[in-house]
């Protein structure tokens, strides 16, 4: 090592006295500098970068939670609010893939807000919830917003499974013995419990089995993996008695079959040169995903130590190595567990160069350009940094000197990764390297005062937000708050998502980023050095120089969506497109009557554009040939074409097991039952299992009365709907529902009592009685309304149902279908603008819903649409829950310049 070292500061002092020549950009009569510096201005042009960003109102959820979240989209390198897009797509993936929910929202000066409602008979497992625009499909899968969260039963599941891997060689064949551990929320074990077992990759079945759990409510599952399965990834599912009459079902998730850990090396800007010192990034990966801890020495082909590493933060770490001509080298490594491995050094090449860059201090980079012999007088090269497309930087070494050294402040690159590229002096990329800066000019001061550091549960609290930037200006901006019990739900905060972490750096990177909050929490040496070895080991390509300086980039495939676009294709009976078909779209809504005409072109493609329409429309669409003949076929495109998996995500699973999730799991529980209880909240109730004698499809299929679908005083199906013949729903219920009148379109109940409790889809309304929400529901949407007036119905759904409920279930896919089939025409429901509800806070200081329910909630408050003023300031109020603890407050937002801000605070509840 010592040698190494001494060869080392020998070349740093050597390259140090060199003449430097560089300049930040500025117009350049050279025509390679100006050919890269166009061609790359031509593609931000025509290719502009969106980043999108979603605030949760928590970390982690449970089945009968709602997921709150504001969306932040930016375009550019400075992250001003994007006016490029205005509609934003964001889902809900399940662990096999499957896109559960879909919503779509519009947006205003780059923002939305939502929400999606996670059913109480949701699964338990790891999801994944994306967000990203039209736009951004033209950059891939790779840069939309996808974040993997953990949802739980607790209610609905009594058993919680945690499961720990060992791996052997048998016979020539990959063993692997799985340790599955049974316990409840308390975590008390399911002991001497017996567990039929079975083990499947790719849908078949490889191992079956059964045991009896041990004292510690464990059992152990030996399995081989098949030859003929093709992917790691499988399951074991087990059915495990608890008693006689109760038999639950635990699915895990196989991620690897291997113990083995994947070790890569990374020589920085790409490769070895002999001669020349240069920098080596590794990373070692383990089966789950995440980075694991190894050592090792690297020798050569002689078996001469030339250096020793071990990991530094993550399972990444780098050394130093100085290749020598005629040499090979390899990589000695101890893994986790003990056992030994080798892997081969990327092979040295004797003429090239090396683009070495260091942090001097928190100020400043140093980039050193460093020539094998053979090329230090050999000519021209150029040195070009951009982020996100815009051109920070143009260098060029000194005459007759191929190596140079260049001192660059920080202050002069935007905040994110910064991509270095060398260039011949005929303009070929021949090495990369990215770092990351972060100017502090970027970034925001959030200022969260409280009045008052410590209250008491269902006090009311005001938050005062101040916002500057770096020279003590007031900011304008818009922000989100979250505040929960952190007490209950603990968050890890160096794993935890970011608006900082995910525009700056995730959004930019292919891969799973472990603990991305982590480098920026703090500033010091340690962390921006673990940073620089991100950079160094995790892959970065928004384009490729090569095509780009072709001139063979291709032309952007999707549009910026400005609104909602329906669009299809019409054909013959016979298949063949149908060119200049005249197609006409007609709906029928409460809010009046549409109806368009287009044609289609040559390939009988059509589409319906800039329309503004609510999830689920309905429309009638005919279509005719050129000379009116109706004997055409239509098929619309149902949604975007989605690549749904991600090869990196999908390998990580978060552990439910552990104390913070546990915690939260018994608050959720206790919740739970208070709201069924009192009829609060999101839930089904499940019914008694009955014997079907007759397979006839029921009346009201997706009925979520508590009751039972039908059990109500009066049910209106679409059928009575139609007879009436309205337009609004209002107007079609006021004087067809016994008992029930309506003023200024809220319906009473004739018993007497206030408003009475609207149930939309399974949703309570609870702010529908403000306005006029009946008269905003489309009448031909609407499957079946069930009226619900008798205490013996009402009770269910606790207080809030006292005064009655009315339970409007909307159309399904299926139910749209016309009656009779008519070439020609198709009944659509297309895809159309979700409407987002309003986070519910209780009032404690209103006697009117000041009900005598224990409040335990754990999101206390959540406020997506928080627009600080000139002088930087905005509140908010809202009431503590009923329990004490350490309530956590985060806000996070972007300026108007494009200026970031996170800022979390505790307080006291007691």
């Amino acid at each position: 090592m010592k040698k190494i070292n001494v060869t080392i500061v020998r070349a740093i002092a050597f390259i140090a006295v060199l003449a430097v020549f560089v300049g930040f950009v500025k117009k350049d009569d050279d025509p390679v500098i100006d050919k890269i510096v166009s061609r790359l201005a031509d593609w931000l042009d025509s290719n502009q970068p969106e980043k999108i960003y979603l605030q949760t109102d928590k970390p982690f959820y449970a089945a009968g939670d709602d997921i709150w979240f504001k969306a932040y989209v930016t375009v550019g390198s400075d992250h001003k609010l994007s006016a490029l897009s205005k509609v934003i797509n964001v889902e809900l993936i399940d662990q096999h893939d499957s896109v559960t929910k879909w919503i779509k929202l519009p947006m205003v000066n780059g923002t939305a807000w939502g929400d999606i409602a996670l059913s109480d008979t949701l699964h338990e497992g790891s999801y994944r919830i994306r967000a990203y625009t039209n736009w951004m499909r033209n950059a891939g899968p790779d840069y939309y917003f996808d974040k993997v969260i953990t949802i739980a039963n607790a209610p609905a599941d009594p058993v919680f499974t945690k499961t720990n891997y060992t791996y052997a060689t048998v016979k020539n064949q990959q063993q692997v013995t799985a340790t599955i551990s049974y316990a409840n929320i308390d975590g008390k074990p399911y002991a001497a419990k017996p567990v039929n077992y079975k083990v499947q990759f790719n849908g078949k079945v490889s191992t079956r089995g059964k045991g009896v759990t041990d004292d510690k409510g464990n059992i152990v599952i030996d399995f081989i993996k098949p030859v003929s399965a093709q992917a790691d990834k499988g399951n074991i599912i087990t059915d495990i008695k608890l008693t006689e009459q109760n038999t639950i079902t635990k699915t895990v998730t196989i991620s690897a079959t291997s113990g083995s850990v994947d070790v890569q090396f990374f020589p920085e800007s790409g490769s070895l040169v002999n001669g020349v010192p240069s920098k080596v990034a590794f990373k070692a990966v383990g089966p789950d995903g995440l980075g694991q801890d190894i050592k090792g020495v690297v020798v050569d082909n002689e078996n001469n130590k030339v250096s020793a590493f071990a990991t530094r933060h993550l399972g990444m770490g780098e050394f130093l190595i100085v290749p020598k001509a005629g040499k090979t080298y390899k990589a000695l490594i101890i893994n986790p567990d003990g056992s030994q491995s080798t892997v081969a050094l990327p092979a040295a090449v004797n003429s090239g160069y090396v683009l070495n860059i260091h942090e001097s201090d928190s100020t400043s980079v140093m980039i050193k350009v460093i020539a094998s012999s053979d090329l230090e007088t050999s000519g021209q090269v150029y040195l070009l940094a951009q982020s996100g497309g815009q051109t920070c930087f143009v260098g060029k070494n000194p005459p007759g000197k191929a190596s140079f050294l260049v001192n660059l402040p920080k202050s002069k690159f935007p905040s994110g990764i910064v991509q270095f590229t060398l260039f011949t002096n005929t303009g070929e990329p021949i090495n990369e390297r990215v770092v990351f800066i972060k100017n502090v000019a970027d970034l925001l001061d959030l200022k969260i005062s409280p009045a008052k550091t410590v209250s008491a549960p269902r006090e009311k609290v005001k938050i005062d937000l101040d916002v500057q930037n770096i020279a003590s200006k007031s900011v304008i901006g818009s922000f989100s708050a979250s505040v929960i019990n952190e007490s209950k739900l603990k968050a890890d905060e160096s794993a935890e998502t970011t608006i900082l972490s995910h525009i700056l750096l995730t959004s930019d990177l292919r891969g799973y980023i472990e603990q991305p909050n982590y480098y920026f929490r703090n500033n010091d040496d340690t962390t921006r050095a673990n940073l620089d070895i991100l950079m160094l080991t995790q892959g970065y390509r928004r384009f490729e120089w090569k095509p780009l300086l072709a001139d063979k980039i291709p032309a952007p495939t999707y549009e910026a969506g400005k609104s909602i676009n329906v669009s299809g294709n019409v054909k013959t009976l016979t298949g063949k497109p149908v060119a200049n078909a005249k197609i006409t779209l007609f709906s029928t809504a409460a809010t009046g009557q549409v109806m368009l005409d287009t044609v289609a072109d040559q390939r009988g493609d059509f589409t319906f554009k800039n329309l503004f329409l609510k999830d689920s429309t309905r429309f009638v669409i005919k279509a005719y040939n050129a000379t009116g003949g109706k004997n055409v076929t239509i098929k619309m495109n149902n949604g975007e074409d989605r690549e749904v998996k991600n090869q990196y995500l999908s390998a990580i699973n978060f552990n439910t097991n552990d104390e913070s999730f546990a915690a939260y799991l018994k608050a959720n529980k206790n919740l739970y039952d208070e709201e069924i209880k009192y009829g609060l909240g999101n839930h089904n109730i499940a019914l008694k299992e009955v014997t079907i004698k007759e397979h006839k499809k029921p009346v009201l299929a997706h009925s979520s009365n508590r009751n039972g679908p039908g059990n109500a005083d009066q049910v209106v199906t679409s059928q009575d709907l139609e007879k009436r013949g309205c337009q609004s729903l209002d107007d079609c219920l006021n004087g067809m529902l016994t008992g029930v009148m309506f003023r200024d379109g809220k319906p009473y109940s004739t018993r007497g009592g206030g408003p009475m409790l609207i149930v939309l889809d399974g949703i309570p309304q609870d702010n529908a009685l403000e306005k006029n929400f009946l008269g905003t529901i489309p009448v031909q949407d609407v499957a079946s309304i069930e009226v619900l007036r008798n205490g013996g119905y009402t009770s269910i759904y606790g207080a809030r149902g006292g005064n009655g409920v009315i339970i409007i279930t909307t159309k399904r896919g299926d139910e749209y279908a016309p009656k009779t089939s008519e070439p020609g025409m198709l009944i659509y429901t297309a895809k159309g603008y979700y409407r987002a509800r309003e986070f519910y806070s209780p009032q404690y200081d209103d006697p009117k819903t000041n009900q005598p329910t224990a409040d335990l909630r754990t999101t206390i408050f959540w406020k997506p649409n928080i627009i600080t003023d000139k002088n930087g300031h905005a509140s908010f109020e809202y009431y503590n829950a009923g329990t004490p603890g350490t309530y956590r407050v985060v806000i996070e937002g972007i300026g108007a310049d494009g200026s970031l801000g996170y800022k979390t605070f505790n307080y006291k509840v007691q």
